[in-house]
């Protein structure tokens, strides 16, 4: 575990007294007087450093959060915990690729699934603010050979599903051994010309959408959707390992999917729609992840009223327990505000779960097909904020 404290910057030194002046004696009650208020303010610093220190967990503690992850010849995970800017913890447990005997490191990349969509949709809005879109473009503005059905719908639909759109994995044969690109996704739900509610009606979770984003992500931008990421989000973050995987992508310290059979772990890595990238093509890991929380605190990317927007509920969702804004859900914790998204796909199983009020932020990421790795964002999250 790597845990570090906050360092404080001392106050700059007062600047010396130039050559020449008088100094005057100080009565001696007014000098009793700044010691006491000296003394104050040494208190009052301590007391509210003490009130706003972040609670210890020990390490034993997470370890057995984790106890599965670590077992011999195992699939693995790997942690990021940060609050204030600060790494509490970034551990890793088991391995990347069993064959290979390739441990999980802080710079091992998972396949991120789902929390690509936090991804996808930074994309539109870097796109929507530099006037390239509008997030009430339609779908015939980008595809004008789009079937009849899906013409009206706009981009805002997509961002926070509820376009209505069938779901394109529906229309992948179950012998397909080709892998599906996005452009296949646009391709297959052409021939279904069928939407499941009209449009901004209700919410309905869609990779259809995603996938679409991404290709409208290439239109307005004229480059790939994957060299759109490389140039305005992981070059700025310096998310240098972090990549959108295309079929010849090379992604350095790669994790690898596992799924458990009755003789073991046997490698599950990729499915027929995996290399679809706008609903879940990324590769990244806890150490480039830090880089991506951290931003979003800022105004690299987005001025902040966009920030706050995308992560905002204004989409109420299947269930009230959340909602959902472009490209994130936001629930509650302990009355906080939390900000978070899962990923699930072959041989992975995600999460990302953050508290913008607290600066806290829990990453968890594993290369198997089980295991509920929000549940256990959760608990540490108990554990640091359970009344």
């Amino acid at each position: 575990m790597t845990r570090t404290t906050t360092k404080i910057s001392p106050s700059p030194l007062s600047p010396p007294v130039e050559g020449g002046e008088i100094q005057r004696a100080v009565p001696l009650s007014l000098r009793w007087e700044r010691v006491a208020i000296n003394i104050f303010t040494i208190f009052l610093v301590l007391f509210l450093s003490a009130c706003s220190s972040t609670k210890h967990i020990p390490n034993s503690t997470i370890d057995e959060l984790f106890r599965d992850y670590y077992a011999p010849n195992a699939p693995g995970a790997a942690l990021l915990v940060i609050h204030d800017g600060t790494v509490l913890h970034n551990k890793s447990y088991g391995f990347a690729h069993l064959e290979m005997h390739r441990l999980v490191t802080g710079t091992t990349n998972f396949r991120l699934a789902s929390v690509t969509k936090q991804f996808t949709a930074m994309c539109i809005l870097i796109l929507n603010e530099r006037g390239k879109l509008s997030l009430d473009d339609t779908l015939e503005k980008f595809f004008p050979e789009i079937a009849q059905s899906y013409r009206d719908i706009k981009l805002r639909y997509l961002l926070n599903h509820t376009s209505g759109l069938p779901d394109y994995e529906n229309y992948v044969p179950d012998s397909q051994t080709v892998q599906v690109l996005d452009a296949d996704a646009l391709r297959l739900i052409n021939y279904a010309d069928t939407v499941y509610f009209p449009a901004g009606s209700k919410f309905s979770y869609s990779n259809t959408g995603y996938a679409l984003l991404a290709l409208i992500i290439e239109k307005a931008s004229g480059v790939s959707f994957a060299e759109f990421l490389r140039q305005n989000v992981f070059l700025p973050l310096q998310m240098n390992n972090t990549v959108a995987r295309e079929a010849h992508t090379v992604v350095s310290d790669r994790a690898y999917g596992y799924t458990r059979t009755d003789s073991g772990w046997t490698f599950a890595d990729q499915s027929s729609t995996s290399a679809v990238l706008g609903d879940g093509g990324i590769y990244s890991s806890i150490n480039d992840l830090a880089r991506w929380d951290q931003s979003l605190y800022t105004e690299r990317l987005l001025p902040r009223s966009v920030l706050e927007t995308a992560m905002s509920a204004t989409t109420p969702t299947d269930t009230s327990a959340y909602s959902y804004g472009y490209g994130w859900y936001i629930g509650s914790r302990h009355n906080m505000k939390t900000v978070f998204h899962t990923g699930s796909s072959r041989g992975f199983r995600n999460a990302i779960v953050r508290i913008p009020d607290e600066r806290f932020t829990v990453v968890i990421l594993t290369n198997r097909n089980e295991g509920n790795p929000v549940e256990i964002a959760y608990k540490l999250i108990d554990m640091y904020f359970g009344r």
